[in-house]
């Protein structure tokens, strides 16, 4: 049993979680995940490891409350335990060829890209930062970025905190004044990846991107995060989840990404009572 040490909203339906669980933050590291069951009877979810203390044995994720084991894992509060917490799961990431980053974060993708800041900032190499969102109450880490990053860019669609814009256009006009970067690293939604990749591609900037997509067992067997990577079959969780973002996929991964999208609108209207 894995007890909820804290629990915090940062944003409509996007809660921050505090798990005590030593033996996986003994071990874990940047760009791993965590596989979690509420109770024996339920699913398994993977959560990316936003943050973690050797010290105190706590693991932090972030989870949208999105469908039933969110909406069960949300019910419940403070000092209460769920059944499984596994992990870490995923390869960690290896930035150690490069002196100069650039990290981008796309919604709750910010998640994923803190605990990158953080360790370039314990090892002395602080990267520069992009994060985008909606609006600005979907921003999320913003004096931890500011904390562990030498510049950090705040972009929200509609504008509502003072910047206008996408993550794409703020790194166009980054690359565009001369900066110079070694690489990438950026985590968001598939569309926002991509448009990523896509720009780097024109300055010749090597990218990694998260593929932390759906995934059931999280050894590889079951085939469900299965995408492709300069045309060879590559499992996210086993693989990945990161891979160089300019040999994704992406056409294919967005088609996967869709196949259920009306099965799950209406899940989650009987879930919430609407139907």
């Amino acid at each position: 049993m894995y007890k909820i040490l804290k629990k915090k909203v940062l944003a409509e339906n996007i809660i921050e979680y505090v798990f005590q669980a030593p033996a996986v933050a003994k071990h874990c590291l940047a760009g791993q995940f965590i596989i979690l069951r509420v109770d024996d009877e339920g699913e398994r979810v993977p959560f990316t490891i936003c943050d973690y203390s050797r010290e105190e044995g706590t693991v932090t994720v972030l989870v949208q409350t999105v469908g039933y084991t969110t909406m069960r894992l949300a019910a419940l509060s403070e000092g209460d335990y769920i059944c499984d917490f596994a992990g870490p799961l995923g390869r960690p990431t290896d930035l150690s060829a490069f002196s100069r980053i650039i990290l981008i974060g796309g919604g709750i993708g910010t998640a994923v890209v803190l605990p990158q800041a953080k360790q370039l900032y314990l090892e002395g190499r602080r990267a520069d930062a992009i994060v985008g969102a909606r609006n600005a109450s979907l921003l999320m880490y913003r004096e931890e970025m500011k904390e562990y990053c030498a510049n950090t860019y705040f972009m929200t669609d509609d504008g509502s905190n003072g910047n206008k814009g996408f993550v794409t256009d703020k790194l166009r006009e980054l690359l565009q004044s001369g900066e110079k970067y070694d690489a990438a690293l950026a985590v968001g939604p598939l569309v926002m990846m991509r448009a990523v990749c896509n720009l780097t591609k024109e300055f010749n900037l090597h990218t990694v991107v998260s593929m932390n997509s759906l995934m059931v067992d999280g050894t590889g067997m079951c085939g469900c995060c299965r995408i492709t990577v300069g045309n060879e079959v590559k499992y996210a969780c086993v693989d990945g989840p990161e891979f160089d973002g300019h040999l994704i996929d992406f056409e294919e991964a967005l088609f996967r990404s869709r196949f259920y999208v009306e099965h799950e609108k209406k899940h989650v209207c009987k879930l919430r009572g609407a139907l």
